[in-house]
């Protein structure tokens, strides 16, 4: 996962002004913030959508039901230079960040598309949208899927080809051309590994080529399509990982057998039509004067902030509100930029979170059905409530209102059951049976939030259901862009196949739960 955006970055995209031509699409799974014309965002999302579908239709994968909760929200900036700045990095091109019920996608407008052989910003979306797309999928989130598979099918799609209405799977990822068929770098023996170790650059560009080499092969194939079932079967049914690679042939003769499919001259592809690819509507409407100038602070509070970065974000939200005031968007980037400073800062007390009170009162007072107005008046009490080491039973009960309301304007959105959960801790009390109850809806609705995953394994392991916690830590256990969460996800349960659930929660306990909701 890349950092959260620094200071340097934010002062330099806060430098932008906002612009009166930003649109915002809204369609079944996306929701797109561009500063474009509407025909262009329109035709943009069009093409997100009948992306999505193109998959449902290759892979006979149902409709995600988790509703708008499970949308993700993409910001289309200029260019790559400005995703690098939101990204912390220069090898950046565009991002995802998997977040219950605010998953983001950052990606630039322009890349100097096919300049690069072929690692467009399409690619970079298409690839991220794909792993979004397996974890919300009912037959596959719950899978634990070796590192290879999880970006080899995401490189899979990643080259689709959307041409008169069709789709076209099974492009060559060309810009992968150095290490797709340099069996040394990354060799079977290692690359079906479930943690395949330490890698170099070189070497993790080779999990991404000989991944997707390895996922081709297999999936364009029957019957060695149901080889590679019989090989998930076994990794997810408890086999060793030598036992489920067995299934796969002998590793020395699969690096064989993939450099002489690559160098086919044709490969394999998948076309599916358009007449199978409707979508639903989609609609576009500009932003509001005050909703296009909160947009830099809105883009940076939702790719998430520093210490250093937070004071900054939460001035220029200030000053846009100054102009509008009583905006109910606009003052909801003011309660979330100003709980950004006070929870991003280790020395601020209870009192900082005044300011975020403040800001949910004046969003609520326009539009008393905010959810996200309502989730952050009941984060900010109950951070000021932990600041101030308050353990009456009555306040915590009052506070809890503030989720309760939200999630009775919809009971789909995870983020109030996520935290009426969480308040249990905060508070030094055991979570009721109730609120556990609304931490394991929240997994069933965010089952691509690694964290979310982590809290609800927790929860099993309270109850002594060994087996459902393993289900909810396996992706994690293999998530290699989560080093840090993977590799904790693993030793719990390796203590938990070992030793049992009791002793697994000590494990889990060793390190206190991922309270960043950013990322």
């Amino acid at each position: 996962m890349v950092r959260k955006i620094t200071a340097a970055a934010a002062a330099l995209l806060l430098s932008t002004s906002a612009s009166a031509s930003w649109q915002r699409a809204t369609s079944r799974h996306f929701i797109v913030y561009s500063d474009d014309t509407p025909g262009h965002v329109e035709a943009f999302t069009v093409k997100l959508e009948k992306f999505d579908k193109a998959m449902r239709v290759w892979h006979v994968a149902p409709e995600d039901k988790r509703g708008d909760s499970a949308r993700v929200t993409v910001f289309v900036v200029s260019d790559i230079a400005a995703i690098q700045k939101l990204a912390g990095r220069a090898d950046v091109a565009g991002f995802y960040q998997p977040r219950a019920g605010d998953s983001v996608a950052f990606t630039p407008r322009s890349s100097g598309d096919g300049a690069d052989h072929g690692f467009t910003s399409q690619a970079i979306l298409f690839h991220e949208y794909t792993h979004h797309w397996m974890l919300t999928n009912d037959a596959w989130s719950d899978a634990a899927f070796p590192p290879w598979f999880v970006e080899g099918f995401a490189e899979l799609h990643a080259t689709a080809i959307i041409r008169n209405g069709d789709v076209i799977f099974g492009a060559t990822p060309t810009y992968r051309g150095y290490t797709v068929g340099n069996m040394n770098l990354l060799p079977a023996t290692q690359l079906l590994l479930p943690n395949p170790g330490h890698l170099s650059g070189e070497q993790r560009d080779a999990l991404y080529s000989r991944g997707w080499l390895l996922a081709d092969y297999l999936i364009f194939n029957k019957d060695r399509l149901g080889q590679f079932a019989a090989y998930v079967t076994a990794i997810n049914s408890g086999k060793s990982p030598r036992e489920a690679n067995a299934l796969l042939g002998n590793p020395n003769a699969l690096d064989f057998k993939l450099n002489a499919y690559g160098k086919q001259s044709v490969l394999p592809s998948a076309l599916i039509p358009a007449k199978d690819l409707t979508i639903g509507k989609v609609s576009v409407q500009p932003l509001s004067a005050a909703e296009a100038a909160i947009m830099p602070a809105f883009i940076l509070s939702k790719r998430g902030v520093t210490s250093k970065a937070a004071p900054g974000v939460a001035a220029i939200a200030r000053r846009v509100a100054a102009s509008y005031p009583d905006d109910a968007f606009v003052e909801n980037e003011v309660a979330e930029a100003e709980f950004d400073v006070c929870s991003t800062d280790p020395t601020s007390d209870a009192a900082c979170y005044v300011r975020t009170e403040a800001a949910t009162d004046r969003a609520l007072a326009t539009d008393p059905k905010s959810i996200h107005a309502l989730v952050y008046r009941g984060m900010a009490q109950a951070a000021a409530a932990k600041k101030n080491k308050i353990v009456d039973p009555a306040k915590w009960s009052a506070i809890r209102q503030w989720f309760l309301a939200a999630n009775k304007i919809d009971s789909e959105a995870p983020q109030p059951l996520i935290d009426f959960y969480e308040s249990y801790a905060a508070a030094g009390q055991t979570p009721t049976k109730n609120a556990e109850g609304a931490m394991l809806y929240a997994y069933a609705l965010a089952p691509y939030d690694a964290s979310v995953r982590i809290k609800a394994a927790r929860v099993l392991l309270v109850q002594d259901k060994a087996a459902q916690a393993k289900v909810a830590l396996g992706p994690v256990a293999y998530n290699l862009d989560e080093p840090g969460q993977a590799d904790r996800a693993q030793k719990i349960l390796a203590v938990l196949d070992k030793d049992g659930s009791k002793a697994a929660l000590m494990e889990m306990d060793k390190k206190p739960e991922d309270k960043d909701k950013k990322g």
